[in-house]
C-alpha cells in the first residue's frame, strides 16, 4: 500500500513534460470517481488517439452532450406523440433528471445559457459531474469561465500523443472518503496559499481541500498528508493562478521555541507544510503563455464576443425558442411549439366542450422567432504624432494592416482616423476596401503634436454614424498616450488630458466598445486611467511587435 501510495503521490511529478499531463488526467479521473462533489474536469484537446484513450475511461454509463441541447433534453418535458396517441398526459425524463457523469463534447462553443443550466446543476449538489471537452484552437476559444470555475480539474492534452498516453495511475485499497480525516489549519494554509496565486475564487480551496481527501482516499490513508495537498494543490490551483508570487529571500531569525512549546506541537496532528513546496508544484504546471493569456482574459471581461449586435426578429436569422405571442401582421406561428403547448390541455377542454377533435386557444400560440448579427465597424485611430513616430509608429501601421486583413477576410467594415499636428483626420470613411486602405495607411505621415481628444471625438462622430445606420462599431485607439493638444488646438497638456477624460465619459455613456493599445517604450499610467474612464480595454504592449500587437486585439476583439 504505501508503494502505490508513493507512486501515485510522487510520480507524476517526476515524469517528463511530455507524459505529465496524461497522468493528471487520468488522476483526476479517479479522484472524480470517489468524490462527484469535485464538480468535474475540462480536457482541453483536440480530437485524436490519446483524447480517444482518456475517454474510454470515462464512466461508460455516462451522458453524452452537445452545445445545442435542447432544455427540453436537458430537463424533460412533454412526450407530444405519446400524449396525442394515448390522449393522456404523457412526460419523458432530461439527461438531468438522474445523477450521473456529463460528457459535453465541442464545450467551448456552449452558449452562455447552456453553461447557466449546467451550472446551477452542479451547484445543486446531486450527483453529476461534468466532463468538457474543449476543442478549441485559438486562445480565447475555451469553455465558459463561470462553468470552468465550477469544475476543479483543468488538463490540456494538445502536446499528449498516443505514445505519451498509457494507463492510469494505480491506486491502493481505497478507504472511505468519511473515514479520511483532515488535519486543522489546513484550510487557512490553502486559502493563503490561493490568495497569494490571484486567486479570488472561494471554491478553489475547497476544491483542494476535496482533492486532498479524495487522493488519500484513493491510496489507503486515514489522514491526509503534506503529499496529498501537494498535488491537490498543483491540480485544482495551477490552472486558476493569475500571479506567480516571488519566493521570499529574508532568513529566519526567530528564535526556537521553548521545549515546552515544542513538545506540545509535536503532539497536535498538523501540517506544516511550507508554501516553496506547493509553490513549486505548482509552477511545474503554469503554461509558459501565461501572460499573455491572462491579458487577453483580463481585457474581455465583461465585454461582448467581438461580432455585430444581436437583433431579434419574426423572419430571418438563427432560430431562437418560440415564445407565447399573439397572430399579427409579419408573425410566423411555431407549429410544433404550439401544439405542444395545447397538448396538456385537451382532455379538460373535451370534457368542457362536449366537442372531440384538437382544441386550440390563443393563449396556446406560439411565435417563431430569429436573431441575426449585425456588421461590425472597426475604426482604427492611429496616433501619428511626433513622439509616437520616434517610437512605435512603424509597428502601429503593421498592426492595423494585419488587422484590416483579418476585418476583410470577415467581411467588415473598417474606417480609419489618424490624428497629428493640432487636429484628427478621416482618412478612410467605413469602407470594405482593403486595398484602398492600405494605400491610406501606408501614407500616413508621422509628426507634430498629439491631439489625442480630437482623435477620439472623429472617432465617437463616426460610430455615432454606423449606429445610425445598423452597424455595430468598435474603437481602436493605438497610441503612446502623451496627450499635449487641447481641443481648441492650444498646445496646453493639462487640458488636453482634461478633453480627453470628458470624451471617454462620453463614449461610455453611449456604450460604444473601445480598445486602448499603449504603444510606448513604457505604459503610460494616464492612458490606463483613460481606458477605466471608458470601460475600454487597455492593452499595454510596449515591446511587441507587429504581429503580436495584431494578435492581442484579434484576440480581445473575440477573433
Amino acid at each position: 500500500m504505501k508503494q502505490a501510495a508513493e507512486h501515485g503521490s510522487r510520480g507524476p511529478w517526476k515524469t517528463s513534460l511530455a507524459n505529465q499531463a496524461w497522468h493528471h488526467a487520468t488522476l483526476a479521473l479517479q479522484l472524480l470517481r470517489i468524490d462527484p462533489g469535485l464538480g468535474g474536469m475540462c480536457i482541453r484537446a483536440r480530437s485524436g488517439p490519446a483524447r480517444d484513450r482518456l475517454t474510454a475511461m470515462i464512466d461508460p454509463d455516462a451522458r453524452r452532450l452537445h452545445p445545442a441541447i435542447s432544455d427540453k433534453a436537458l430537463f424533460g418535458g412533454l412526450d407530444l406523440s405519446a400524449t396525442l396517441a394515448s390522449g393522456q398526459l404523457v412526460q419523458e425524463s432530461g439527461v438531468l433528471s438522474a445523477p450521473g457523469t456529463l460528457v459535453l463534447a465541442m464545450a467551448e462553443r456552449a452558449t452562455t445559457g447552456l453553461a447557466a443550466r449546467l451550472a446551477v446543476a452542479l451547484d445543486k449538489k446531486a450527483g453529476h459531474a461534468l466532463i468538457a471537452l474543449d476543442e478549441g484552437a485559438e486562445v480565447d476559444e475555451t469553455l465558459n469561465p463561470k462553468l470552468a470555475e465550477r469544475l476543479a480539474f483543468h488538463v490540456d492534452l494538445s502536446d499528449c500523443t498516443i505514445r505519451e498516453s498509457g494507463t492510469a495511475v494505480p491506486g491502493a485499497v481505497e478507504v472511505p472518503l468519511g473515514d479520511v480525516a483532515m488535519p486543522p489549519n489546513t484550510l487557512e494554509q490553502i486559502t493563503r496559499f490561493a490568495d497569494d496565486l490571484g486567486i479570488d475564487s472561494m471554491r478553489a480551496p475547497l476544491f483542494t481541500l476535496r482533492s486532498a481527501r479524495a487522493h488519500a482516499a484513493l491510496f489507503g490513508r486515514n489522514s491526509v498528508t503534506s503529499e496529498d495537498i501537494e498535488v491537490a494543490c498543483a491540480l485544482t490551483l495551477a490552472h486558476r493562478a493569475t500571479r506567480m508570487p516571488a519566493p521570499e529571500m529574508e532568513e529566519d531569525t526567530q528564535p526556537p521555541p521553548p521545549p515546552d512549546q515544542t513538545d506540545k506541537s509535536e503532539g497536535e496532528d498538523t501540517l506544516n507544510l511550507p508554501d516553496e513546496l506547493l509553490l513549486d508544484a505548482v509552477r511545474a504546471l503554469l503554461p509558459d503563455n501565461l501572460l499573455d493569456q491572462l491579458t487577453a482574459q483580463k481585457a474581455r471581461a465583461g465585454r461582448g464576443n467581438g461580432t455585430g449586435a444581436a437583433r431579434k426578429g419574426n423572419r430571418r436569422g438563427r432560430p431562437l425558442p418560440s415564445r407565447a405571442g399573439r397572430i399579427s401582421d409579419g408573425a410566423r406561428i411555431d407549429i410544433i411549439g404550439t401544439l405542444r403547448a395545447a397538448a396538456p390541455w385537451q382532455t379538460i377542454r373535451k370534457q368542457a366542450s362536449g366537442r372531440d377533435g384538437l382544441q386550440i386557444r390563443p393563449a396556446d400560440i406560439r411565435i417563431k422567432r430569429f436573431e441575426e448579427k449585425s456588421d461590425r465597424l472597426l475604426i482604427f485611430t492611429v496616433d501619428a504624432s511626433g513622439s509616437s513616430a520616434l517610437t512605435r509608429l512603424a509597428e502601429a501601421k503593421g498592426a492595423v494592416e494585419l488587422l484590416l486583413a483579418q476585418a476583410y477576410a470577415r467581411r467588415d467594415h473598417v474606417a480609419l482616423v489618424a490624428f497629428r499636428g493640432t487636429e484628427a483626420e478621416l482618412l478612410l470613411p467605413p469602407t470594405r476596401s482593403l486595398v484602398q486602405t492600405k494605400r491610406r495607411l501606408a501614407g500616413l505621415p508621422g509628426g507634430g503634436g498629439t491631439p489625442l481628444a480630437a482623435g477620439m471625438m472623429t472617432a465617437f462622430d463616426q460610430a455615432t454614424q454606423a449606429t445610425r445606420r445598423g452597424l455595430t462599431p468598435t474603437i481602436a485607439i493605438l497610441t503612446d498616450g502623451r496627450a499635449n493638444i487641447a481641443l481648441d488646438g492650444s498646445a496646453n497638456r493639462k487640458q488636453a488630458a482634461t478633453d480627453a477624460q470628458q470624451i471617454a465619459r462620453v463614449l461610455r455613456t453611449h456604450g460604444i466598445d473601445t480598445i486602448v493599445i499603449d504603444t510606448g517604450n513604457r505604459p503610460e499610467p494616464g492612458l490606463r486611467n483613460l481606458a477605466q474612464t471608458m470601460d475600454a480595454a487597455y492593452l499595454p504592449l510596449p515591446r511587441a511587435d507587429a504581429a503580436r500587437l495584431s494578435k492581442s486585439v484579434a484576440t480581445v476583439l473575440g477573433d
